[in-house]
Formats: C-alpha cells, sequence, structure tokens
C-alpha cells in the first residue's frame, strides 16, 4: 500500500478530507495523562534549576567555606548542569536502545537517590555529589519526555502537547520557589528544600509503570501488537487503521535505515545536518539569551536591584516565576495556533527590549541612590519573562522533538539537549563573575546583542512545522538540502553514502 504525503495520517491534506478525525487538546483524557506524567521529568528539571537559588542563600549560612568562595557557590549550581550534560549525552542512546519509558524509570531512580544525597549531605562536597546525580537524571528526562509526548501526540496538537512539559517545568520553578518560602523559618531549611525534589520522582516511577511505551518505538522493535493496543487508546477506529497501515510502513524502512545509525552519522548527512543546526542552535539560543540566568539569579537580582531582605527576594522571585508559568499557558496556546517561527519571532523582540531596560535600570542605578531604578528592574525582569515564557520557552524543545526523522530522533534529541546544558552551564559559571567584572548592566546588553543575533538565526533558519507530520517536515530537509525536485538518484546516491 503506498501513501502520499497528501493523504499521510495527521496531515493537512487528511484532516481537510476527514475533519471529523481531527483530535482537538482536551478530547482524549489518556493522551493527556500520558503527557502529564511524562512532563513530571520536566517539573523535575524546573524544581531543581529553581530551588538552588533559595537553597543556595541558606547553605551560606551553614557551611562557611561555601560562604567565603563564589567558585563554590557557582560549583554547587552548575554540579547539577554538569550531570545534565552526560544524561542528555547518554540520554539519546538509552532512549534509542531500552524506549522511551524504561529511560524515564531510569532517570526517576538517579534522581530521587540525589535528592537523597542533597538532604543529608554533610559537608559542600557530598551535596555537590547529590546535585551531580540529580543532573544525570535530569539530562535523561530532558531528552525523554519531550520525544516521548511527541511520538503518541496527534500531529495537529503536538506543539501544545509538547509545550505542556514546558509548562511543567515552569510550574517546578514556580513550585521551587514556594518551596523556598515555605521552608525559610523551619529548622534544615535548604535541607528540605532539596531533599523535597525527590517526591515527584517517586511518584512518576510509579505512574509511569502503568503507562505504555511509544508506539513508534515498539513499531521500529517490531512489536506491531503492542504498539496498535497503545493506539487504539489515542484514535477512534476510522484513523486507527490508516495511522496502523501507515507507521507499519514506515517502520519498515525505518528499520533498513536505523541498523547502522551513529552519532557521526548526523554530520555526514546534509539534511540531517540541516536539521541539527535548527534544533541545536534554537536550544543554544534559548539558553544564550540569559533564561536561566534569570531563573537562577533572580533572588540575586532582586538582592542587587536594592532589596536586601533574603524573604523579600525571594517573595519577588516567586512573582517572576508564577510569570513564567503563565506565559507558558499562553505559548501552549498559541505553539499550534500562531506557529513555531511567528512566536519565537515575536518573544525574541521582546527579550531584546526587557534586557534593554534591565541594562538601563542597573547603569542608572549604579550612579543613583534612588529605589525607582530598583523597581524598574524588576519591572524589566517580569517583562523579560513575560516575553520569553511562552516562545523562547517552549519553542525550541517542541522543535527539537519534530524535526529529526524517527531513526535520528534520539541520537539528535541527545545532542541537541546536550547543546542546551553545556551553554546552560557556559552561561550560569560566568554570569556573577562577568557582572562583577563589567557590571551586570554591560552584562545585559551582552545578552541583548545575543537575542539579537538569535532572532536573524530564526529568520534565516527555522521552519515553520506547525500542524506538519514528521513525514512532511522530513521532506522539509530534504528540499533544503537536495532543492525541490532532486534526481532520484543522486539523491539516494548520497544518502547511502551517508549511512556508510
Amino acid at each position: 500500500m503506498t501513501i502520499t504525503m497528501h493523504s499521510t495520517p495527521g496531515s493537512s491534506g487528511y484532516l481537510d478530507l476527514y475533519p471529523e478525525r481531527k483530535m482537538s487538546f482536551f478530547k482524549n483524557p489518556f493522551i493527556l495523562g500520558l503527557a502529564a506524567v511524562a512532563g513530571i521529568g520536566g517539573l523535575l528539571f524546573g524544581y531543581d534549576t529553581g530551588v538552588i537559588s533559595g537553597a543556595l542563600l541558606y547553605i551560606k549560612d551553614d557551611f562557611e567555606q561555601v560562604r567565603n568562595s563564589s567558585f563554590l557557590q557557582e560549583t554547587i549550581v552548575s554540579m547539577a548542569i554538569a550531570g545534565a550534560i552526560v544524561g542528555a549525552a547518554v540520554g539519546g542512546w538509552t532512549n534509542d536502545f531500552f524506549g522511551r519509558k524504561k529511560a524515564t524509570l531510569f532517570a526517576d531512580v538517579i534522581f530521587a537517590l540525589g535528592a537523597i544525597l542533597m538532604a543529608a549531605a554533610p559537608d559542600p562536597y557530598v551535596l555537590i555529589l547529590g546535585r551531580l546525580l540529580v543532573g544525570l537524571g535530569v539530562g535523561v528526562a530532558s531528552v525523554t519526555a519531550p520525544v516521548y509526548i511527541a511520538e503518541a501526540s496527534p500531529s495537529e496538537i503536538r506543539g501544545s502537547l509538547v509545550s505542556t512539559n514546558v509548562l511543567m517545568i515552569t510550574a517546578g520553578q514556580f513550585l521551587s520557589y514556594l518551596v523556598n518560602l515555605a521552608f525559610t523559618e523551619v529548622p534544615g531549611t535548604w535541607r528540605w528544600m532539596l531533599g523535597v525534589s525527590g517526591v515527584p520522582a517517586v511518584v512518576q516511577f510509579v505512574c509511569m509503570l502503568f503507562l505504555p511505551e511509544s508506539p513508534r518505538w515498539l513499531f521500529i522493535k517490531n512489536r506491531k501488537n503492542e504498539a496498535v493496543d497503545v493506539l487504539s487508546k489515542i484514535y477512534d477506529l476510522a484513523r486507527l487503521e490508516d495511522e496502523v497501515d501507515f507507521l507499519t510502513a514506515q517502520s519498515e524502512q525505518d528499520r533498513q535505515k536505523r541498523k547502522n545509525v551513529k552519532f557521526w552519522h548526523v554530520f555526514r548527512s546534509k539534511e540531517i545536518r540541516l536539521a541539527f543546526l535548527v534544533g541545536g542552535g534554537l536550544l543554544f539560543f534559548q539558553q544564550f539569551t540569559g533564561i536561566n540566568t534569570v531563573m537562577y539569579y533572580s533572588p540575586t537580582i532582586v538582592q542587587m536591584a536594592g532589596f536586601h531582605a533574603n524573604q523579600l527576594a525571594l517573595l519577588l522571585s516567586l512573582i517572576v516565576a508564577g510569570m513564567n508559568a503563565a506565559g507558558t499557558v499562553l505559548g501552549i496556546y498559541l505553539i499550534d495556533h500562531a506557529g513555531r517561527k511567528k512566536l519565537a519571532l515575536c518573544s525574541l523582540a521582546g527579550v531584546i527590549v526587557s534586557v534593554v531596560l534591565l541594562a538601563l535600570a542597573f547603569f542608572k542605578q549604579s550612579t543613583s541612590s534612588s529605589e525607582v531604578y530598583g523597581w524598574i528592574a524588576v519591572v524589566g525582569l517580569a517583562l523579560y519573562i513575560g516575553f520569553f515564557s511562552p516562545g523562547m520557552g517552549p519553542v525550541p524543545w517542541t522543535v527539537n522533538s519534530e524535526i529529526y526523522p524517527e531513526e535520528y530522533r534520539g541520537v539528535c534529541g541527545g545532542m541537541s539537549a546536550t547543546v542546551c546544558w553545556v551553554s546552560n552551564l557556559i552561561v550560569s559559571e560566568t554570569f556573577l563573575s562577568i557582572a562583577d567584572g563589567i557590571g551586570i548592566a554591560s552584562t545585559f546588553l551582552i545578552l541583548g546583542g545575543i537575542a539579537v543575533v538569535a532572532f536573524l538565526f530564526v529568520i534565516l533558519y527555522v521552519p515553520e512545522t506547525k500542524g506538519l507530520t514528521f513525514d512532511e517536515v522530513e521532506v522539509i530537509w530534504k528540499e533544503r538540502a537536495w532543492g525541490k525536485n532532486p534526481n532520484p538518484n543522486t539523491q539516494r546516491l548520497l544518502e547511502e553514502g551517508s549511512h556508510s
């Protein structure tokens, strides 16, 4: 049976023919539940990045060597990111070999162990080891959750469902600030803040035991009956038959291709190289436009803006985190309506304006004792989050979950997530040092310059993938690599060469 691109299940042509088969976001409780449980990985990711900023204020009170060393403080923050780099790098391979479900369970176990170590840490070095383990778990989860959700999602709502993972990241950050505030007066403050993070990992582990493997992964592994069973929970009977026929044909081709895919093949195949440039590039710019700087150090930024009490700094940071979560909800709606590219461009334009405002506020505040500039900095911070969170928050992760062919999805997803975490590490390790060296105002201007480059990158390189099936997205890269109508024989030889 041959299926034309026009009649691919889930494509716009197919849904025009059969509008009654179109899925809406709230139509199927099973797929929403799956996205929510998979998104707990995002919650862990967000909680961990958010909680350390508040916990650090109290860790410094308990350990004198941390209080006296900026390097130890930055290491406690960034060791989780170092772990995440390793986790993301092995996560792609783990996903492809063991499946999305087992990779998630593995991440939960490591994360829970890390949380216990952090809570019980007798000295900063055990705390750093706990942070490393937590990071490993977060790294594996950051690769797994978007791919798992994308592969189970109908293409017409894929963007919104993958964005729920980003919503969980922002919800995790918001929760972390709530927990930070809740434990400010409790003995062993920071131990509670860090230890509580083990709870969601245990919840996800238990829930995942009752969820199925990704249907696309099952097809690739020739476990068709299990895959059909999963798909029957997602689609009604009429569309189910089309999806099964299509995936059966697809998985046969994918199995042929998959046999010898290695990560260096990404750079040998022109269209995969182009896809990775876009996926890795978006996550690079997501970090280098400063989002995690703002999230990690928002209490510190608020203190720099002139608000010195720990609790007030945490309360204002809670408002920032709340805006981040609210903005992501808006992003979930817009990503499948306005589209990925337009959303990213509007988001970056707002980020540029916000960081210039922040830079001006800090520049003026350094030469004036007026409290007004402190408040302008906080407004700039809130505006930054308001613009960043609906666009550059969800778009890079969503695009990464949908732009790679099946046989490259684990490998490229892992490589892109590694780019994300390496960028994150560089930014979080250097932000305070650069701010000390050239001033926080100039540091924000650098972030603004990077955002301008990111804006141009999106215009030039990022395709619109709204509503496209995985296979329609593959066609985009083939056309960009070889032109609209390449000679089929030439293309086949080039592709075979890239796999050899």
